[in-house]
């Protein structure tokens, strides 16, 4: 049986989920061992995540390590990939996917409604902070960094009313005693890929993509590939203020989609059915354009054209 070398960031979540890829490929008989790699993205931890505009900042000495055959295969959260991804490597496997939304958690409020004028939420992310602002205008958004475990000690010790996670890292990591409301996605739209893992190979590792393809799950492609679609047509990165969820409902996609500004003053909001992926990705990303889109996202990226940097 093969010996494998799985690349992983060193936070406690991305831990978790090349460990879970570990354990599955080990079940098959293979030998595996995880490589720590430390990103971008965990050295600048005092910057605001939408301030940051380093290309692929969760990545980039991951994939470093891919293309010089350190590591055989890397497990990322499929959000922090670009959705245009290096031409040297493949997303050979997406498994199932856990729960795309965004949780509320808070000590003492039971919902974003419940919360007091002026309260103090916590969010790294722009989109988050957008649909917040649109909710609620007297909100004090306020960044947040840090693992999983840093962002919630911040809330236990007061520093804020509130905060927003997705659902997928606190279930992962058994750490849902602080969630008070799962967002639905007419409150709160997820980011692409929310929720699902990525398992990136070298472009043309035939060998290496045989052995991790009983790990694909065909849903999880399916609805991922539009809502990466809709952002790639938009322009985006994963800090970026669009929320897109595609959901199977019985043999059809449903996408639902957001674009909106930082200070939530302008919403927009467009669904559609479809059965192709890309397809309808593109349709609806294409909608949310003509409707204004491209205008929102020019005044959050400064610049005549909506071909944003991607993070």
């Amino acid at each position: 049986m093969a010996r494998l070398r799985i690349g992983s960031r060193g936070s406690q979540l991305a831990l978790w989920q090349a460990n879970h890829i570990r354990k599955l490929l080990e079940q098959h008989g293979h030998e595996v061992e995880i490589e720590m790699i430390k990103t971008t993205g965990d050295r600048i931890t005092d910057v605001a995540l939408a301030n940051v505009g380093t290309k692929g900042m969760f990545i980039k000495e991951i994939e470093e390590a891919l293309a010089t055959e350190h590591i055989d295969l890397a497990v990322h959260s499929l959000k922090d990939l670009p959705t245009e991804i290096a031409p040297e490597f493949e997303i050979a496997a997406i498994p199932k996917r856990d729960d795309p939304h965004d949780v509320f958690c808070s000590r003492r409020y039971n919902s974003i409604s419940g919360l007091p004028q002026g309260a103090r939420v916590g969010t790294s992310s722009l989109r988050r902070q957008a649909q917040l602002k649109t909710l609620r205008q007297d909100l004090e958004v306020h960044a947040l960094r840090g693992n999983v475990d840093t962002r919630l000690r911040k809330l236990e010790s007061g520093e804020y009313d509130a905060i927003i996670l997705a659902a997928a890292g606190l279930h992962r990591l058994g750490k849902r005693e602080l969630v008070q409301q799962v967002l639905p996605a007419e409150i709160m739209c997820p980011a692409a890929g929310q929720g699902a893992l990525a398992v990136e190979i070298r472009r043309g590792d035939s060998d290496t993509r045989h052995l991790v393809s009983f790990v694909d799950d065909s849903a999880a492609r399916a609805m991922t590939a539009c809502e990466r679609a809709l952002l790639n047509k938009l322009g985006g990165g994963c800090q970026v203020p669009i929320g897109a969820l595609a959901e199977l409902r019985r043999d059809c996609l449903h996408l639902q989609a957001v674009v909106a500004s930082p200070d939530g003053t302008k919403l927009l909001r467009e669904a559609r059915d479809g059965s192709d992926a890309v397809e309808l990705g593109n349709c609806v990303g294409e909608a949310l354009l003509r409707r204004g889109g491209e205008a929102i996202l020019q005044e959050v990226y400064g610049r005549s054209a909506v071909v944003p940097q991607q993070p």
